[in-house]
């Protein structure tokens, strides 16, 4: 994409540094986040609203933004969508230059994109690539989306985590959530149409309320030859409270055989905060049951 020099200066003023400052006995630090994080925000409104990804800010005491010109502001954290893996800030003052998110249901594979992203204080990166992949994604982590964004891209590594995915119009069709090294899908985005379903009650009550909340059990998990392993569990969860252990293969949940880790997420999330999940699991070549009981992954996570 050769996008024009007016339409990179529209996008870069309103793509900012992000400096989040978190305690050092944080649930986020002991799951290798860390206390000291740097990102990109965009700002998608005059009044100072910055849309990034929430691992960027969970957990935060203070979070530092600078805008393109250099000058540095405290931003407040306004709301965390754990569902979709977005966050949202707010700056005072104004107006600022800012981008229309709109929604990626126009996106086609092999369309061109481009992203901006901070590389420390004022200085941005911008780097272009082509759409590769549109549909369901799950994470290793207990996290999925129904649609996802990839695209190409060259500057790997870069600040990439929260910067905008743009089209070329200068719109905001995906924030990009994490970049991987795979040749053909390095930056995975999540669609801009996430984030306006979800504006108005992060704004309003600093998460979703009008959807079931997600929940969690904190296993780590891989699907291996239509089995699903046990990778690990998170540091105080619920999975590691009952005694689950990296390499542990999952029979069924509930009853129910699973043979991919998708499964294993939608039987967990079919139930309420509270509920137990019955797993069967097998374990030095002998079958035991589990009973762990499902939390939402705020509670763990805020």
């Amino acid at each position: 994409m050769n996008a024009k020099l007016s339409l990179l200066t529209k996008v870069s003023r309103a793509t900012v540094s992000l400096h989040s400052h978190i305690p050092s006995n944080h649930i986020s630090n002991a799951i290798g986040l860390g206390t000291d994080r740097r990102g990109t925000g965009t700002i998608v409104s005059a009044e100072g609203l910055i849309l990034t990804v929430y691992y960027m800010i969970m957990g935060a005491q203070r979070v530092i933004v600078t805008l393109d010109g250099g000058e540095q502001r405290e931003a407040r954290i306004v709301g965390q969508d754990y569902t979709t893996g977005l966050g949202l800030l707010k700056i005072e003052g104004g107006p600022f230059p800012y981008l229309d998110v709109v929604s990626s249901a126009d996106a086609r594979l092999g369309q061109e994109a481009f992203i901006v992203s901070s590389v420390g204080g004022e200085k941005r990166c911008a780097d272009c690539g082509v759409i590769t992949y549109l549909g369901p994604f799950d994470a290793v982590w207990e996290f999925y989306l129904e649609r996802c964004i990839c695209m190409t891209a060259s500057a790997l590594n870069v600040g990439l985590n929260g910067g905008p995915i743009c089209n070329a119009r200068g719109q905001v069709f995906g924030v990009a959530y994490l970049n991987f090294a795979e040749i053909g899908r390095p930056i995975l985005g999540i669609p801009g149409e996430l984030f306006l379903s979800a504006r108005d009650e992060l704004v309003r009550d600093g998460r979703r309320t009008s959807i079931p909340p997600r929940m969690w059990l904190g296993v780590l998990s891989y699907t291996l030859q239509d089995h699903v392993i046990i990778a690990g569990v998170m540091p105080g969860s619920p999975s590691e409270k009952a005694g689950l252990k990296q390499g542990d293969l999952v029979l069924t949940v509930d009853g129910n055989e699973v043979r991919e880790r998708r499964a294993l997420y939608d039987a967990v999330n079919n139930h309420r905060p509270g509920d137990v999940v019955n797993l069967r699991i097998l374990r030095n070549n002998q079958v035991q049951q589990f009973a762990i009981p499902a939390i939402r992954v705020e509670d763990y996570l805020r």
